[in-house]
């Protein structure tokens, strides 16, 4: 089915004679297939809405401002204001489908007056080119249109993008919808047969029950009747408090986004960020104590490490002249007692002057040694020491101060941005302003969680009343009433809503499957057409 032409005449708020084109192939080269009708709220959007669906079901149809109103009353409802009263209002429907495999065009004509006659419109079909009225198509004009777009799902296909915005933010989707997806599955034909059942049971009891036995069944199916009101007007309820619920935590999570981008959040953990500032505060000292005392120590030193390098040189050398002295002293003993023994030896005295030579050019380079100047005369431990200096306490006593170097740097860092985050906190009135609007918004929150709790509670206990009524029916039934015939169509129309109930849940899962199948196909079509998304 495709509209092609909506037209209204003096129809809600508009007045005069309104064409709306709704044909989406423009001409042969041309087509939109899409086509949007904005507005602002009130500007008659969903009156529009409203027309197509009067005009497809007549008094049947689901109009949002219809209510509980008479379809006489809702049709006077229905005619604009400045309306002269010979006027008619008008809505007409052209649409198009496929009909014995070829395209047929109709155009649905319903015209009244405020306060129409007998309630009701007047309701003329037009065949192709406007022309000729279809009679026949009129009398059968309801089981035609169930065969086309049954009344059951037609919410799923007509309905405006508020609507789409509310479905999309609701987490339960309304009766409306759920209608009319059991429509769309075929489910809607067992409730109605099950419903019908417990409409049969309740004549044959009331038709086999002695006097006595009447009033009391007409007592309890009115308990259970009030029982059932009581549950759907809870219900209505409850769903109310659950949309409160969702606008009250909406709330609350922009008093708490506002609470922390003010800097509530800050300003309420103020103490512990000022504990957290004098703990490093306590950290940054403690590491300048300990610089403190490495500068009173040896850390000083590191300041003429060459000077102390170089004194510990001199002194190895001073120390190897030293012992080069007691040598030389030494030496010269030896050569002496063996220059001695040489001339007790049968040598002659040309070796013996080679000798000689030799030993006082040895003692003349050993000399050479002994001449350099001492000036600090240090000893083997004190050099000793002076090379512990050097080559480890110094060294540790440098990696320790850098250590605490980098501590107090992290520290001190630390503190600056606590000392940043303590400025940008709220100020006491400011946070006292933020504190209490979130709070007030929590308590708004904890109200609605528990009403809908309560209302919550309440439904399942008169879902409880209510199966222990129609247990208590049941029961009557079988303990007072003794006609085997009618006992017999109650216990099977018993058993044939158990198999209904079960027919229901089977078909729904294979009719979920099968829809779960065509949606896939139809998705893999379309992703396999090349002119899917096209730009203007």
């Amino acid at each position: 089915m495709i509209f092609l032409e909506l037209v209204l005449q003096n129809f809600g708020p508009y007045c005069g004679r309104q064409v709306i084109n709704l044909d989406p192939k423009i001409d042969e080269e041309n087509s939109y297939p899409i086509i949007l009708l904005g507005g602002m709220n009130g500007g008659g959007k969903t009156t529009l809405m409203d027309a197509i669906r009067l005009a497809l079901y007549g008094h049947r149809a689901q109009c949002s401002t219809r209510g509980n109103l008479s379809y006489s009353d809702f049709l006077t409802q229905c005619v604009n204001s400045h309306t002269a009263p010979t006027e008619k209002t008008r809505v007409e429907l052209v649409f198009e489908h496929i009909e014995n495999d070829q395209p047929v065009k109709y155009r649905i004509v319903r015209t009244w007056e405020k306060n129409p006659k007998d309630g009701k419109d007047n309701l003329g079909i037009l065949g192709e080119d406007d022309t000729w009225p279809l009679e026949a198509l009129v009398n059968i004009w309801d089981e035609y249109i169930e065969n086309i777009l049954p009344l059951g799902i037609s919410n799923l296909f007509l309905f405006d993008g508020e609507q789409v915005k509310e479905l999309a933010e609701q987490e339960t989707p309304p009766t409306m919808v759920v209608d009319a997806i059991r429509g769309l599955l075929g489910l809607e034909l067992s409730e109605r047969l099950s419903a019908d059942l417990e409409i049969i049971v309740n004549r044959k009891r009331k038709e086999i029950a002695e006097t006595q036995d009447l009033a009391d069944l007409e007592e309890i199916e009115q308990e259970l009747k009030l029982q059932q009101e009581k549950y759907q007007e809870v219900e209505t309820k409850s769903n109310q408090l659950n949309n409160a619920l969702l606008n009250a935590e909406k709330k609350q999570q922009e008093a708490l986004d506002k609470f922390i981008s003010e800097g509530g959040k800050i300003a309420g953990d103020r103490s512990q960020l000022e504990k957290q500032k004098y703990a490093r505060n306590s950290e940054a000292e403690k590491a300048r104590l300990a610089m403190r005392e490495l500068a009173a120590d040896l850390l000083p030193l590191s300041l003429i490490e060459p000077l102390l390098n170089a004194a510990y040189i001199q002194g190895e050398k001073e120390f190897r002249t030293q012992q080069a002295k007691v040598a030389y002293n030494l030496l010269l003993q030896r050569d002496q007692r063996l220059i001695d023994l040489i001339n007790q030896l049968k040598i002659t005295d040309k070796e013996v002057v080679k000798i000689k030579q030799f030993i006082e050019s040895e003692n003349q380079a050993l000399q050479q040694n002994t001449t350099e100047e001492s000036w600090l005369l240090t000893d083997i431990e004190t050099l000793h020491q002076l090379d512990n200096v050097i080559h480890h306490y110094l060294l540790y006593t440098k990696k320790a101060t850098q250590e605490k170097l980098a501590l107090l740097q992290s520290k001190e860092e630390e503190i600056i941005t606590l000392e940043r985050q303590i400025q940008t906190a709220a100020s006491p009135e400011d946070y006292q302003r933020l504190v209490d609007n979130l709070q007030q918004i929590q308590k708004e929150v904890a109200e609605a969680k528990a009403a809908c709790e309560i209302a919550k509670r309440r439904l399942n206990e008169l879902e409880t009343e209510i199966r222990n009524t129609k247990k208590r029916l049941e029961k009557y039934t079988e303990t007072n009433i003794d006609r085997k015939h009618n006992e017999h169509i109650i216990t099977a129309s018993a058993k044939v809503q158990e198999t209904l109930k079960l027919f229901r849940e089977k078909l729904t899962l294979r009719k979920l499957n099968k829809l779960e199948i065509e949606v896939t196909e139809c998705f893999r079509y379309l992703l396999h057409k090349s002119d899917l998304s096209k730009t203007r």
